[in-house]
Parts: structure tokens; C-alpha cells; sequence
């Protein structure tokens, strides 16, 4: 099969990935109702269709961070993908450098800074998680700036790990050392595409950006263990203060998912936000980020740059998500398929695919500029998303 929608490459992923590394890629936190959110609130927002308008050139071009991109979207930070394809961070960022998107590259990432950096003749994004180490950290931010990374990422919704239900079930985490390597090692076995390309010639399969501070302990086996241990718990607004003072460049805060929270990433010094909650991986239950969006756009846009992710499967979806406040969309499992179904090739073809269809929306919505993407092309007559409980 030859993928087209980004449901095609999720088959494909799923067909060529051991089940352990699928699961990995799918999953929420506990009952994943927040995860089910992100995609059923998205889709379910209704556009005007217009018609007479004139859209025989559709500029999809945008203006980010004091530079142009081609889209409106980003391949943003995922970990662990360089086990979905052979060195699998590089060959993402050469399809992001090839399209004109952003890349950001993940703290957790398999490939490192410095490999990436080779690979690339344009500066990178780079995520950043706060752990408890700050001598660590520190280091970890000027080999950043070293890198030329022009922009950092982060993260704050992750003062401690979620739970993760499936990652139990297939082996990725719980259990012995003994019984996960087991389970991996069969599951690697019905996988003989992924195990002879990834599993054999794609090794070393250690995090690289965290050698330094685990040396020999830096492979995945030993990934979750050391999450729960460095992951720092009392992580506050003072901590993005020290982060603002060490770096010089644009920063930007994911993970926000309240209206006050984003104004004191403002009030801070903050360059933008990514509204997010994790893909639905963290905190099941809150609201999914196409409901939160409107409110907290409405509230900062002005002052930050709006960046969104959380259940974006089409370019239908980035348009709703312009729509609804963003200036800006990263995509995670969309390009996390992608690259399991075909490395470099997979994650170009997907992101001519959400070029084709947001163009074809916009024309069909009777909008040629991005500008355009406003609440005017939400159709008033639909459901609207009004505020829900933070619980279920």
C-alpha cells in the first residue's frame, strides 16, 4: 500500500514496528480519554464552505520567530524516534530541512545534538525538559547554543512520569530488565524489516543527547528508570527565570493548557507557548487542546506566539486549528508514523499530503492567505466546543 492519509501511514507503522514500539507511539496515560479528546474534538469542528472567491493561488507561506517557513507546521519534538527508523531523528530533520518546516529535536532523542547538527546545513529546534541536575542542564544548554540551535523548546508538563498503561502491557516498561528484553526480543523478531534496519544496523541505541551524564547507562532499557529519577518535582515559575537567563535566543514554553498560566509565560519573557497536554500521555482527563485553544489564544496571541499540538491527523485539522487561535501547528505522531512507515521519503510524502489538503481546504473555505484562518471560517451553525470539566 501506498500511504496518503495519515491514517495510511499509522497501518503501516503498526505493520513494520515490533508491537512494543507501536504501542509506544499510540498510547496515553491510564484510560487515554484525553488522548480520544485531542482527535474527536478537532474532527469535530464544522468550517464554512465558500464558494466565488478566487483562490487560484492559496500562499501557505508563514512567518515565524523572524523567518519564513513553507507551512504552518513543524515536526515537533517525539522521543525515542530514532528507534521507528534507522537513525530516525536525522533522517526526520533532513525531510523538515527539505520542506522548509521546522525541526525540533527531542531531549530523549536517539540521535544527539552534534549528529543531527552534522546532518543539517540549517539551525534546529531543540526541547529541553527540567530536571533536578542543574550542572547538567546547564551543559546540556550551551552545548545547545554550540549546535546553533536557533529556538528552545521547554517542556513543563512533566514534573513527574504518567502512567502508561500500555507501555506495561507491551513490554516497553514494567517487569524485570529480563522479562522486558525477552518480550522485545520477540517481538523485534516479527518485525525482521525493523530488526534487520533498525534493531542491527542502526545501533547505537542509546539517548544521545544524555551520554554525558549516564555514560554506559544511557540506552533505552535504561530510559524510564532514570525519568523517574531526574525528573524534577518542584520545577516553578522561578526555574523558567533561570532558564530565560541562559538563553539568549526565542523561547518557548509547551505544555500549557490554562488561560493564567500562559499570561505568566508572558509576564516571564516568554517568546511563545505550544498549548498542549502531551499528546494525552500525561494528565488523562483534561480537556483536549482544540477546547482549551480559543480561550487561551485569545488571551496572549497578542503577546506570544501560539503554538498548538494534540490530535492533528490531516491538514483539514491544521486549518481548524488556525482557526482556532494558532499561529502555528507541531505535529507529533503524524510524523512519528511517517518515519515508521518509510524514513526520510515517509515523513516528505506526509507532509506534501497535509500541504495538499490544508491548500485544498483553505481554496474550498475561499481563503488564499493564512491571515484569513480566523473563527469567521467556523461554521456558526455547528456544534460548539464550550468548556468541559477538567475531569471526567
Amino acid at each position: 500500500m501506498n500511504p496518503r492519509s495519515i491514517d495510511d501511514f499509522a497501518v503501516q507503522a503498526r505493520r513494520r514496528l515490533p508491537r512494543f514500539l507501536s504501542e509506544y507511539i499510540e498510547g496515553g496515560s491510564y484510560q487515554e480519554q484525553t488522548l480520544a479528546r485531542n482527535v474527536a474534538d478537532l474532527r469535530a469542528i464544522e468550517l464554512r464552505q465558500r464558494v466565488l472567491r478566487n483562490v487560484e493561488s492559496v500562499d501557505l507561506t508563514t512567518r515565524l520567530f523572524g523567518r519564513e517557513w513553507a507551512l504552518p507546521i513543524g515536526l515537533g519534538p517525539v522521543g525515542i524516534s530514532g528507534m521507528f527508523a534507522r537513525r530516525g531523528e536525522v533522517q526526520a530533520a533532513r525531510a523538515a530541512e527539505r520542506a522548509n518546516i521546522p525541526f525540533c529535536l527531542s531531549t530523549m532523542a536517539v540521535c544527539g545534538i552534534d549528529e543531527v547538527n552534522v546532518a543539517l546545513r540549517r539551525p534546529f529546534w531543540f526541547q529541553l525538559y527540567m530536571i533536578r541536575d542543574r550542572g547538567f542542564l546547564a551543559d546540556l544548554l550551551d552545548r545547545t547554543r554550540a549546535a546553533g540551535c536557533s529556538l528552545l523548546v521547554l517542556t513543563v508538563d512533566m514534573p513527574v512520569p504518567s502512567t502508561r498503561y500500555r507501555d506495561f502491557r507491551s513490554g516497553f516498561s514494567g517487569g524485570s530488565e529480563l522479562s522486558r528484553l525477552i518480550r522485545q526480543a520477540v517481538q523485534g523478531l516479527c518485525a525482521p524489516r525493523w530488526l534487520y534496519d533498525v534493531g542491527l544496523r542502526g545501533r547505537p541505541h542509546t539517548l544521545g543527547n544524555l551520554r554525558s551524564v549516564l555514560g554506559n547507562r544511557s540506552g533505552l532499557k535504561d530510559c524510564v528508570g532514570w525519568i523517574a529519577q531526574i525528573f524534577d518535582p518542584w520545577v516553578s515559575w522561578g526555574d523558567l527565570k533561570w532558564i530565560r537567563n541562559r538563553w539568549p535566543g526565542p523561547l518557548i514554553i509547551k505544555g500549557v493548557l490554562d488561560v493564567d498560566d500562559a499570561r505568566e509565560c508572558a509576564a516571564l519573557g516568554a517568546d511563545g507557548i505550544v498549548v498542549s497536554n502531551h499528546g494525552g500521555r500525561q494528565f488523562d482527563g483534561v480537556r483536549s487542546t482544540a477546547r482549551v485553544l480559543p480561550e487561551i489564544a485569545e488571551a496572549v496571541r497578542d503577546k506570544l506566539t501560539v503554538l498548538a499540538d494534540g490530535g492533528v491527523r490531516s491538514g483539514v485539522d491544521v486549518m481548524r486549528m488556525l482557526a482556532l487561535g494558532a499561529h502555528a501547528v507541531l505535529l507529533g505522531r503524524a510524523w512519528a508514523y511517517a518515519l515508521a512507515a518509510g524514513g526520510t521519503d515517509g515523513v516528505q510524502s506526509m507532509i506534501n499530503t497535509l500541504r495538499s489538503e490544508l491548500a485544498s481546504g483553505m481554496a474550498m473555505a475561499g481563503c488564499t492567505r493564512l491571515a484569513q484562518l480566523d473563527r469567521s471560517v467556523l461554521d456558526p451553525c455547528g456544534p460548539q466546543l464550550k468548556k468541559s470539566p477538567t475531569t471526567p
